[in-house]
């Protein structure tokens, strides 16, 4: 199968019911419905699609399964890696019959990073300490915020998903090239007098959970000898390894940051389809931040939020993440964020402004108690 791209907007036909739609990806070609309720027939082409993009860019093809392999556990995957093969991260591969984990280790990683002026354009900006004044004194510096100051923004250079619709894919670029690349004293050493809060997304902290880890308490250290404030947050699709979880979660909490869990849908069939991925590590990892929301309810810990991808992230999808989330405690803050075309799923609509509307009505009757759209500029 060829991966190709229709213009924006034009109508493709389902491979399984011949049902033809703009909401239908060139990419995929199967429709969402098909997808929940024909995914053995659907699953030929969603394999199709996935594996000539990571082919691309010299990744397996899936998560490796190989019965004789060497097992990471570092995330939901659970790849066992054969001889000389990679991780579906691209960062861990098998050497000698023992993992080498290339980037991402405690000493370092595989990133960029830059100053982002506070208020920044962070997802979770809206609850935050930094950019809202929440928590104020203890947690930030005026009650407006921390005007002045700078987040340090981490760009991870890998991921443990492989989204069609990625809206950060420059990841990749990283991935192949492996550079840049940052020890986590120098990472650390960036988080200077004028920077108040760090933030890990890329691609996906989840891919280099040990270098996040060390970085973080190094620069949390640091600040707290010089008596200064620093949040430590994250962005992430919560694929990682309950331990590595816990500890950062106990860094985020004891600083005043957060954890916000990009939750792409409900269904494991559409997950799998968006993001080639089968498992459901990232609920499982959302109770465990989200049970601990009320120990700092000031500033809320757990944040959540999930892209409108037209067509697959519809009303079903939306119910049963906003339902999900308010079981585990209604006052986490829930983003929808508006679709914006691009990578492989660039020939898809933006989303409309009655199905936005609607999802809201949605969220609200689930019991969710904080929710908004984090980009309403991109409704139409």
């Amino acid at each position: 199968m060829h991966i190709s791209s229709s213009p924006l907007g034009t109508e493709v036909t389902c491979e399984v019911c011949g049902r033809s739609s703009a909401d239908i990806s060139a990419t995929l070609r199967v429709c969402a419905e098909c997808i929940r309720e024909r995914f053995e027939e659907a699953k030929p082409f969603i394999d199709a699609a996935h594996a000539e993009i990571r082919e691309r860019y010299g990744l397996p093809r899936t998560a490796p399964r190989n019965p004789n392999g060497v097992r990471c556990s570092m995330c939901g995957n659970n790849c066992r890696i054969p001889e000389g093969g990679r991780g579906l991260c691209g960062v861990v591969k098998n050497v000698g019959g023992k993992l080498v984990r290339e980037f991402g280790t405690p000493e370092r990683g595989l990133l960029s990073w830059y100053y982002d002026p506070i208020p920044t354009n962070c997802v979770p900006a809206w609850c935050c300490a930094g950019s809202s004044g929440a928590g104020y004194p203890k947690w930030c510096y005026s009650p407006r915020g921390d005007i002045g100051f700078n987040n340090l923004s981490v760009f991870i250079g890998s991921c443990t998903y492989n989204c069609l619709y990625c809206q950060n894919f420059s990841f990749r670029e990283l991935t192949v090239k492996g550079a840049p690349t940052m020890s986590a004293e120098e990472l650390a050493s960036k988080a200077t007098e004028n920077v108040s809060c760090i933030c890990y997304f890329g691609g996906d902290p989840a891919s280099q959970m040990p270098f996040v880890i060390r970085s973080a308490k190094i620069a949390r250290e640091r600040a707290e000898r010089e008596g200064r404030l620093l949040r430590v947050c994250m962005e992430t699709n919560l694929s990682m390894d309950r331990w590595s979880l816990k500890k950062f979660a106990e860094l985020s909490m004891e600083s005043g940051g957060g954890i916000k869990a990009d939750l792409k849908c409900w269904s494991s069939e559409i997950l799998y389809a968006l993001s080639g991925v089968d498992h459901r590590v990232a609920f499982e990892n959302f109770k465990l931040i989200g049970r601990r929301q009320q120990e700092r309810p000031e500033v809320p810990f757990a944040r959540a939020s999930t892209l409108l991808v037209p067509g697959y992230v519809d009303e079903e999808e939306i119910r049963g993440i906003a339902s999900f989330i308010a079981s585990v405690d209604p006052s986490i803050p829930y983003s929808l964020l508006a679709f914006h075309p691009l990578y492989y799923m660039k020939d898809m609509p933006y989303v409309k402004k009655r199905d936005v509307e609607r999802f809201l009505d949605v969220c609200r009757k689930e019991g969710l108690e904080k929710v908004r759209v984090g980009n309403p500029w991109l409704v139409i």
